[in-house]
């Protein structure tokens, strides 16, 4: 049975790809439903066949099929660190399927593509050879492409659409090279790249063109302006695939060919970049997610910092791996994986619940929202879920990733060196400026939007959403509940793909309850603590209740020094309320300033006008002014490859994978010839 996981898996693959084709088909109406249920289907099974691969801890399986570059075949394979990220792609790909379902037919328009978004992600995790990681890194952008611009009558969206494909062309004209420099001749395989990796100027060059082209695609600082304009273009269900799959995809290819293709003679010194970047992005992530006026711009911002907690824990597994530390280097991995698996599923929810709330409430903007906890309180008590793994608190599945990484940087002085020692004591300090100011971003989401008063009829009307997509929140915050208080087993399951990446297994650090830095140390038991929080609570509201005076006391708001509201105002004026823009102005004004220019601007109401003043803030990181720089004599031509891209015939298709298969042929003529 376990000889017949990988063609199972190769079968969803390909019935995924096939549904796009068949959604087609099926006419305007009826695509989307097709679209949602097969996917929500294929997911589920997929899910499945990835448990059974970690739960067997069977040995890497391979595939070769007769399709592929020109007398080649396309080679696939399933092991360890494959079925990790199967598992996390098929979850938040049937949770997103399942939401789907409720989207009340307005994206049926690019419903189709959907399926194929899911088959690139899956190809790119199954792919053994270079041609295949290329082409399914390559067709999962090109349809996340045309999801994005779903509503395309919007210049935003298409702005943020041109972006986006900008980004994910640089990351093609990276990733093809660096199957080029790893190729063995003309062997592509991963087989072959394993036995002779590569030494010198190869494996920089190596090194920087696959930080380059999956960093990009993963968010990580300073190439992640992409990541919150598109993330809050794209429809909900779909931004939720983006932020809890797409970018741990990236993350993937970035492990396979750093910790695997390269093999484990690497120096320290490429831990080094992995972690300057990290932390450099989860200050700045976090920062933005508290500046941020849009409900999905904040999320798509508070990717940008996880993805950064995660790139730091990779290189500090990077760097203990080759300075023969087994123990840090599981760690570190174990945690960075822990903390994908866990981001994954709480973003996801989280992005779907904002994708409910604008349809409820008509509106993304925190200035327009608030008081849903009335209308929406089922959606609420979910979102509490996974804003609570987003703020890092304990016993959520954000805290037991974030828990893991910090005793793995807390190690890392170990790794020997002054300029390591420095360096893990600027990320673990980085670290916690940026768990302060996410868990800031969180507090700032729920007290804004979900709590207080109503500030428009529109939101004080929000209702639930419907059963496909509470099933779906439900769903995502159920398993980030587990992972939270069985941590430990949860990185059991996860163990071979950390002993695949580093070479030791996790049964020393940890237990079916526990998460131990060290075999003989004391660790951290999520299911105690949970009592310990519990029976604290409970004491707590014992207390207020048992000696609280009975009864109830009125008395008048405090409305800021502010004249009551005009009766056409049931719910009081919204500008009396502490809002998004008034709970970020401490942060903004003593560090947004100086690191991302942030500017304030009133809007002050003409003479005889009714309207209220209102204060517009403008940001822009430094990350952002260079590559605006950068595309901005690009842009025009930028825009119509765009267009022509949005288009594509399949005559037209076909022409550019041929060009991109010369590509990466002349480049591995031109090696040979060095």
């Amino acid at each position: 049975m376990i000889a017949l996981l990988l063609p199972a898996l190769a079968v969803v693959v390909t019935l995924l790809l096939a549904l796009g084709l068949a959604s087609v088909a099926a006419g305007p109406g009826r695509q989307g439903r097709l679209a949602s249920r097969g996917s929500l289907l294929l997911c589920a099974l997929g899910g499945l066949l990835a448990v059974v691969q970690l739960l067997s801890g069977a040995e890497a399986s391979s595939l070769s099929l007769g399709i592929g570059l020109p007398g080649l075949p396309l080679h696939l394979a399933l092991d360890g660190l494959s079925a990790a990220f199967m598992l996390l792609l098929m979850l938040t790909g049937a949770a997103a399927a399942a939401a789907a379902l409720d989207d009340h037919g307005q994206y049926d328009s690019t419903a189709p593509f959907f399926p194929v978004f899911l088959g690139g992600m899956a190809l790119t995790l199954l792919a053994a050879d270079g041609f295949a990681l290329v082409l399914g890194f390559e067709v999962m952008s090109l349809a996340s492409f045309a999801l994005v611009l779903t509503n395309h009558r919007d210049a935003e969206v298409r702005a943020a659409a041109l972006l986006y494909i900008g980004m994910a062309g640089l990351g093609a004209m990276c990733l093809i090279p660096c199957m080029a420099l790893l190729a063995v001749g003309a062997d592509f395989t991963f087989a072959a790249m394993r036995t002779h990796p590569p030494e010198g100027w190869r494996a920089l060059a190596v090194l920087v063109l696959v930080l380059v082209g999956a960093g990009s695609k993963a968010g990580l600082a300073p190439l992640h302006v992409w990541l919150p304009p598109a993330h809050a273009a794209a429809p909900g269900h779909v931004s939720a695939l983006m932020s809890g799959a797409m970018t741990k995809i990236a993350l993937y290819v970035l492990i396979r060919v750093l910790f695997d293709l390269c093999g484990p003679a690497q120096p320290m010194g490429w831990g080094a970049p992995l972690v300057l970047l990290g932390a450099l992005g989860a200050v700045l992530g976090g920062l933005r997610a508290n500046m941020e006026g849009d409900v999905k711009t904040v999320l798509a911002s508070s990717t940008v910092e996880h993805i950064g907690l995660i790139a730091i824990g990779l290189g500090f597994a990077l760097a203990a791996r080759a300075a023969d530390l087994p123990g840090l280097a599981t760690l570190a991995f174990g945690g960075a994986l822990l903390h994908a698996l866990a981001h994954g599923m709480f973003k996801a929810l989280l992005f779907l619940a904002a994708g409910a709330t604008q349809h409820a409430a008509g509106t993304r903007r925190l200035d327009r929202l608030g008081g849903l906890i009335h209308g929406m309180p089922k959606t609420t008590a979910l979102v509490l879920v996974g804003a609570a793994g987003l703020a890092a608190l304990p016993p959520s599945a954000g805290f037991a990733g974030e828990w893991t990484l910090f005793q793995a940087v807390l190690a890392a002085p170990r790794l020997g060196g002054l300029g390591w020692q420095v360096l893990a004591c600027v990320a673990a300090a980085l670290m916690a400026l940026a768990a302060a100011l996410a868990a800031s971003a969180a507090v700032r989401l729920i007290g804004v939007a979900y709590l207080g008063r109503p500030r428009t009829p529109r939101a004080a009307a929000a209702t639930d959403p419907g059963q496909p997509m509470l099933a779906a929140l439900a769903g995502l915050a159920g398993a980030s509940l587990l992972v939270g208080l069985f941590p430990g087993a949860a990185l059991r399951l996860l163990g071979p793909a950390v002993q695949q990446a580093v070479g030791t297994g996790v049964v020393g650090h940890v237990g079916w309850l526990t998460i131990s830095p060290q075999a003989d140390t004391a660790g951290y038991t999520a299911p105690a603590l949970a009592v310990v929080l519990g029976l604290a609570g409970g004491l707590v509201y014992f207390i207020v209740r048992r000696w609280t005076v009975s009864g109830e006391r009125r008395g008048p708001a405090w409305d800021c020094g502010f004249g009551d509201p005009p009766n056409w105002l049931p719910f009081g004026d919204p500008v009396t309320q502490y809002g998004g823009a008034s709970f970020a102005q401490p942060l903004r004004r003593a560090l947004a300033t100086s690191l991302m220019q942030a500017r304030e601007t009133v809007d002050m109401p003409l003479p005889g006008e009714t309207r209220p003043a209102h204060m517009k803030v403008r940001l822009r990181d430094p990350a952002d002014q260079y590559l605006f720089a950068l595309i901005g004599s690009w842009r025009s031509r930028v825009s119509h490859f765009a267009d022509f891209m949005q288009f594509l015939t399949i005559r037209s298709t076909l022409a550019v994978m041929f060009c991109a298969l010369l590509i990466l042929m002349a480049a591995v003529a031109a090696l040979e010839q060095l």
